[in-house]
């Protein structure tokens, strides 16, 4: 086979080579290969915003693999950074297949292949191809976006914030109901992000604060596709909208755990730690 080259992809999942993972003649054992990219096309689920799960029960489907092969060019070896690449090469009535390659830098090592079909799970007898499914991925190797964030007032926005909401801060952070929902959302400015099925998967808000400052809180991204993007570009959606009615300052209470998030996009902290919705926190602020 020709040897790919990186520009033949537009996703690549970065890893390093672990010890665990390297044989007695001390480079990767080859079943791994198919593990990297078993574990790549599940972060290709993610870069296409749909959470894997959810999206396969509302297609009433799920994909079997039917067909994977690995071709061997050259050997990674323990700690080597590499970059699994993938991309949907063909989409055929009822099956899917994916095509990989495994860089070293710009080395090509590993190419697979696999073949997936999309069938019903109860009798795993195969059924076309979704076309709102076909679409995304055709639209996301033409290099089109997977999400769009919609801008604007609680009552067209709420019920899909809210959803995000109650999944994140009430069943998975566990703060109480009464404490997430508040009277401000009534007058706040609120962005929901939606994949390309508009299944809403990341929202947050922007209340006055005071005179050219504006606060942003209630950020939130569907558990399954934090890593990405989503999180930066309903904040960025926030201060973009935020600027056009003539703030100048955002402020936030950022959890601990993301305050490396916010610091990346700019953000600058002040004052000290304090706990809120028995959370730790800390204030961040950057200026538009």
């Amino acid at each position: 086979m020709t040897p790919l080259k990186r520009a033949d992809f537009r996703f690549f999942h970065r890893m390093r080579v672990r010890w665990a993972e390297v044989d007695m003649q001390k480079i990767v054992f080859n079943a791994h290969y198919l593990m990297y990219f078993d574990t790549a096309i599940s972060d290709y689920w993610r870069a296409l915003c749909l959470p894997y799960q959810a999206t396969m029960d509302a297609l009433e489907g799920d994909l079997y693999v039917v067909k994977a092969t690995v071709e061997f060019h050259a050997s990674a070896r323990v700690d080597d950074q590499i970059e699994v690449a993938m991309k949907c090469s063909r989409i055929g009535s009822s099956s899917m297949t994916f095509t990989g390659a495994i860089f070293r830098g710009d080395e090509h090592l590993i190419t697979g292949e696999i073949v997936y079909v999309f069938a019903d799970p109860a009798t795993q007898t195969s059924k076309p191809v979704p076309p709102a499914l076909r679409e995304i991925m055709m639209g996301f190797e033409a290099g089109e976006a997977m999400s769009t964030v919609q801008v604007g007032p609680w009552s067209a926005l709420g019920p899909d914030a809210q959803s995000i909401r109650t999944e994140v801060f009430v069943h998975e952070q566990r703060i109480p109901k009464e404490l997430e929902r508040d009277a401000a959302d009534d007058t706040a400015v609120h962005a929901v992000a939606y994949n390309r099925l508009g299944v809403p998967v990341a929202t947050g808000r922007y209340l006055s604060a005071q005179a050219g400052t504006v606060k942003v809180g209630r950020m939130a991204v569907t558990r399954v596709l934090r890593g990405g993007n989503l999180g930066r570009d309903v904040l960025h959606a926030l201060m973009h909208a935020a600027r056009e009615h003539g703030a100048a300052e955002v402020v936030l209470h950022a959890q601990r755990s993301a305050e490396g998030f916010y610091s990346r996009l700019g953000y600058q902290r002040r004052g000290a730690p304090f706990v809120e919705a028995g959370i730790d926190h800390v204030e961040m602020f950057t200026k538009l």
